[in-house]
């Protein structure tokens, strides 16, 4: 009997702390819980906005995507390409780097493109991968209001 009455006891306590610990507007983070000493750490590691690895992988998807589901567009060229953020929501978060630009396509319009890099993300957890959205062909509404939710 005891037993249980300090069981519950601890737990109403520990969820007291924890409700405590997430109302503050900073939340510590206790250094063994950042993402550089996790399992498979994340250092945040990452290439540049520019990269023609990066550019190449979204162009990749993104021309994927249209013939297979949409239609003719194509990217052609990309500019005005700009980091936004970088590990925007903390260091304990998986690390991204945030980017903006425009991007060229084959009809001769340009669309503002929001993409993040993200560490560990890619095939097996072994490199980085490329979250992306083109402003006004987001059909699904993935990342809607106009791919908001792909920003910082």
């Amino acid at each position: 009997m005891r037993r249980a009455l300090l069981r519950t006891a601890l737990v109403s306590l520990a969820c007291l702390t924890a409700f405590a610990a997430g109302a503050s507007s900073r939340r510590y983070v206790h250094p063994a819980d950042r993402a550089e000493a996790r399992i498979i750490p994340m250092y945040g590691n990452l290439p540049a906005c520019e990269d023609p690895a990066v550019l190449g992988e979204l162009t990749s998807w993104f021309n994927s995507r249209e013939a297979k589901f949409w239609g003719p567009l194509q990217a052609v060229s990309y500019d005005r390409i700009g980091e936004i953020g970088f590990r925007s929501w903390g260091d304990d978060f998986i690390p991204r780097r945030f980017c903006s630009g425009r991007i060229l396509l084959n009809d001769g319009t340009f669309h503002r493109v929001d993409y993040s890099v993200r560490e560990n993300l890619g095939l097996f957890g072994l490199t980085w991968n490329v979250n992306w959205c083109v402003s006004g062909l987001d059909r699904n509404r993935a990342y809607a209001p106009d791919c908001k939710m792909a920003r910082p």
